[in-house]
């Protein structure tokens, strides 16, 4: 701590008082950077509704300088009521352990409004009946940090929640029970076959892919805000007529936009501009675009007058 000048030491102790659980990481909630922080965001989104995070990339002196504070050498941090409680390794140990509901202040989760509709009903009836799983075997939902589903028949686990709909008993993790609140599950017939279908209003936003040609498209139809993520020598290259090259500037004036405004991201091939269509989701953006195949695709497929490098 000594090294710390006292404004340091001042900003650090204000976002550390920000919320009751707070997390320092590389990237944001809903963008993590790097493995160690996407594993404790999965983690606590599984206990916590509501917590913040901030993100040490955007600042070099404070990804230093948190350090320092909590005499911890690596990234991320929790802090809960203004105390360090670890980094990944003892966050994934507490959740081994089952303590890290009572560290976070967790409360138990409730039993979650669930809807399996009557098509999806008889699918599960006639799976069960028609198997020799043991007596004391259930149907299992499992909604992962990602909200990725997963249907299994298995043993009971302790502390599972149990639902029933439409005569089908069926049982959650707490982390997955906090997490369905409203799903709905059906079953649908399609061209591409028959299946479950599992709808969750509690998804976060996420950023859509776009292809050159629909983007063609709605950029005839008028304005909309087209991002081009690569650096100033690629876009001497090549560019698309219309797009705004993304600096520090322009990035600043996105975050003042309302937060249902679409966004439009593209770049070389496609990844960069992901990785910054994630970024604005984490901010909270609700409709973000990324161009498939980036500029290109936009060469190969819309306008072939646009150098290809």
């Amino acid at each position: 701590m000594s090294e710390l000048s006292e404004s340091t030491r001042a900003k650090i102790n204000d976002l550390v008082a920000s919320d009751r659980v707070v997390v320092f990481m590389k990237g944001v909630r809903r963008s993590p950077q790097c493995g160690f922080s996407a594993s404790v965001v999965e983690l606590l989104d599984g206990w916590l509704d509501d917590y913040a995070t901030v993100d040490v990339l955007a600042d070099a002196e404070l990804r230093d300088a948190i350090k320092a504070f909590s005499d911890w050498p690596t990234i991320p941090q929790i802090y809960v009521d203004g105390e360090f409680v670890g980094g990944a390794d003892i966050v994934r140990e507490l959740e081994d352990s089952g303590e890290l509901a009572a560290t976070l202040g967790a409360k138990p989760p409730e039993v979650p409004q669930l809807t399996i509709t009557a098509a999806a009903a008889a699918q599960f009836k006639a799976a069960i009946e028609g198997s020799d799983i043991e007596d004391d075997d259930v149907l299992r939902l499992t909604i992962d940090g990602r909200f990725h589903n997963d249907l299994s028949i298995g043993a009971r686990k302790g502390g599972d929640v149990q639902v029933e709909s439409n005569g089908v008993q069926l049982v959650l993790d707490p982390r997955s029970a906090r997490r369905a609140k409203g799903v709905v599950i059906d079953f649908v017939s399609s061209a591409e076959g028959a299946g479950f279908k599992i709808e969750n209003p509690n998804e976060p936003p996420h950023v859509s892919e776009l292809s050159v040609k629909e983007l063609a498209r709605r950029m005839k139809e008028g304005d909309l805000r087209l991002y081009d993520v690569r650096g100033e020598d690629e876009r001497e290259i090549a560019r698309i007529e219309g797009s705004v090259l993304l600096d520090a500037d322009v990035a600043d004036e996105i975050e003042k936009l309302p937060r249902d405004t679409p966004l439009y991201f593209h770049c070389h091939h496609g990844m960069r501009s992901l990785a910054a269509g994630q970024h604005f989701v984490g901010m909270g953006f609700t409709e973000v675009y990324n161009v498939a195949g980036g500029i290109d695709a936009w060469s190969q497929e819309v306008d072939a007058s646009v150098a290809r490098y």
